[in-house]
């Protein structure tokens, strides 16, 4: 549980910030989209890898190096180059966020659905206590956003004193949890690819609020502690889906009214704040938990619609890797258009279209089929 708060809350908690760094550095809005976007970027690039690593060194080392990384990355960021920080970080949770569900796979078989809801929970609180804190950590006297932003070192450092007695154990993840082998028809398959662009899609919209969503509020005659605040009740909606919609997956045989359903709520929470802003307590709890309902029924469709372990792991590969590359796009390309246009308006239309093609490829990847 103290790995899984590690995942999200040191990128995602820059978001109420990034204001006050562009003042501080001059950067543009696109590059501020960076910020988000690097962490992506390293997720598709470094995932692929993190089974090798696993194979090499062991399941509990290779957590335990992945720590050392994030750990590292928030010094850096915090100290040093905001940009190289932002990196370095998210190469460590790439590869803690792919052998962290290996982890469980192989020490909880029985309880999978459970722990996989604390951990979405966990998360949740870690990111939206990040969120909240931000902006009153930043106006401490005597502080500044580069503490505020070490502040997040806490998630890392409390993960390595908890799993220091791991690194007792040399036990090695199971061949089934961390084979390299890929399908080699995977790609060639259209299922394939509507799982992948329906997760892709899924990503870019939930990265792009994460991201600018303070922003969008302030610009709306929010405070930046109000606007952290908001951003902090996101982060706690994403948390209830991953508690309640495993076990509802799992007995349907048919997602696509589901996928459809989720999609279409965060299309209107987008709306909703695009037009009327004075009512974004309701619009930003229904985003995140559309948008994060969205994101785990997308995770559950790359083993739903696998005919076997292997063909799994290809899909995932395949539609992580893809996936996250289209998110890492949408906060910098988002920045731009805000620049362009001197308003959130085109942006929030552009996350809604995108919503309403999630719910057309999840009617086509929510079938009862498998590849």
């Amino acid at each position: 549980m103290l790995i899984a708060a590690t995942l999200r809350a040191p990128f995602t908690g820059v978001a109420p910030m990034l204001g006050m760094i562009r003042d501080t550095n001059g950067i543009s809005a696109a590059e501020a989209g960076l910020l988000t976007t690097l962490p992506l970027l390293a997720f598709a690039a470094i995932s692929p890898f993190a089974p090798i690593l696993a194979r090499r060194h062991g399941m509990e080392r290779s957590l335990f190096g992945a720590l050392l990384v994030i750990t590292t990355g928030i010094v850096v960021r915090s100290t040093g180059p905001l940009f190289l920080g932002t990196a370095i970080l998210g190469g460590g949770i790439a590869v803690a966020n792919v052998l962290l569900p290996s982890l469980l796979k192989r020490d909880f078989p029985d309880r999978i659905t459970s722990l996989t809801g604390a951990y979405a929970i966990t998360s949740g609180l870690a990111q939206a206590l990040a969120s909240t804190a931000a902006i009153p950590l930043a106006a401490l006297p005597g502080s500044n956003w580069h503490l505020a932003l070490a502040g997040t070192l806490i998630f890392p450092a409390m993960a390595l004193m908890a799993w220091l007695p791991q690194l007792r154990l040399s036990s090695v993840p199971t061949a089934e949890n961390t084979s390299a082998s890929s399908a080699g028809h995977i790609w060639q398959s259209l299922l394939a690819w509507q799982v992948t662009a329906y997760l892709g899609l899924t990503s870019l919209v939930f990265y792009v609020v994460v991201g600018w969503l303070p922003a969008i509020l302030m610009e709306a005659g929010y405070s930046a502690a109000g606007a952290g605040s908001m951003h902090g009740l996101l982060q706690l909606a994403t948390a209830v889906p991953g508690l309640v919609l495993g076990p509802a997956v799992r007995r349907m045989k048919n997602q696509q009214a589901l996928a459809i359903g989720v999609s279409v709520l965060t299309c209107l929470s987008l709306l909703g704040l695009w037009q009327l802003p004075e009512l974004a307590p309701l619009w930003v709890a229904l985003f995140g938990f559309g948008a994060a309902a969205a994101f785990v029924l997308g995770l559950a469709f790359v083993s739903l619609r696998a005919s076997n372990s292997h063909q799994a792991a290809a899909l995932s590969g395949m539609a992580q890797s893809l996936g996250y590359s289209l998110a890492a796009a949408g906060p910098p390309l988002v920045g731009l258009a805000r620049d362009a246009t001197g308003g959130w308006s085109a942006a929030l239309a552009i996350c809604a279209v995108a919503s309403l093609l999630m719910a057309a490829f999840g009617a086509l990847a929510g079938r009862a089929r498998t590849i």
